[in-house]
């Protein structure tokens, strides 16, 4: 039984790699973000049914009308972040889990907020299961931030809003990015924004996509 296992993880690794090279080719640049692909086990943050599709490039059902983002787009998202070492990041919407582990081993601290309890508790004890030990998962209004910590170098936010929540881009330190996606449902555009020294906020357009609502106080209605 024990060697079974062994095998059937060696397969997943390989899996994993190969995810990551197909990435690579795809266009995903950042050395950081493809090695946190190729490590981060992305079958245990499935159900076991679907541990088999977990390194297909698509996205899965994790309950409670939730899924887990397509490994493609986790890691651009994640590239665009321009993650450091020392960063403190906020993740609004921790799903699965998947987002978190992997923004766990680009920056220093990260921030996790599920407003699913049921969601909450089953990512944090899978990040657990996985030795993620600087991530915290919190519950609660991911539209809100998480003010007692802000400011944040960065900020994910993994469903899509009408807007930028308010609250958010008051929580972003200076030189700090925000990366979502925002807009009208089915037509949302992934943005990335940058907080000025001076306050002011840029922003730039990543490209087209669609995303789960963003449900909260600053987003849509449950």
């Amino acid at each position: 039984m024990e060697s079974e296992r062994a095998r059937e993880e060696a397969r997943f690794a390989r899996a994993r790699q190969r995810l990551a090279e197909w990435l690579a080719a795809d266009g995903i640049r950042d050395p950081r973000v493809l090695n946190a692909i190729a490590e981060v086990p992305r079958h245990r943050l499935v159900a076991d049914a679907l541990s088999h599709q977990a390194y297909e490039d698509a996205p899965l059902p994790i309950g409670e009308g939730q899924t887990i983002s397509a490994p493609g787009i986790v890691a651009a998202m994640s590239q665009a972040l321009e993650l450091r070492e020392r960063d403190c990041v906020l993740e609004v919407g921790t799903g699965s889990g998947y987002q978190a582990a992997l923004l766990a081993r680009l920056a220093e601290r990260v921030i996790s907020i599920e407003r699913i309890p049921a969601l909450a508790r089953r990512a944090e004890d899978a990040l657990h299961a996985l030795g993620v030990r600087n991530v915290a998962v919190q519950i609660g209004d991911g539209t809100r931030g998480w003010p007692q910590a802000a400011p944040f170098d960065a900020i994910l936010v993994t469903a899509g809003g009408p807007d930028v929540p308010a609250p958010l881009l008051d929580q972003l330190a200076p030189y700090g990015r925000l990366v979502g996606p925002f807009g009208r449902r089915g037509a949302q555009m992934l943005m990335r924004i940058r907080r000025g020294p001076n306050g002011r906020f840029t922003s730039e357009a990543l490209g087209r996509c669609r995303f789960v609502d963003l449900v909260g106080e600053h987003g849509y209605s449950a």
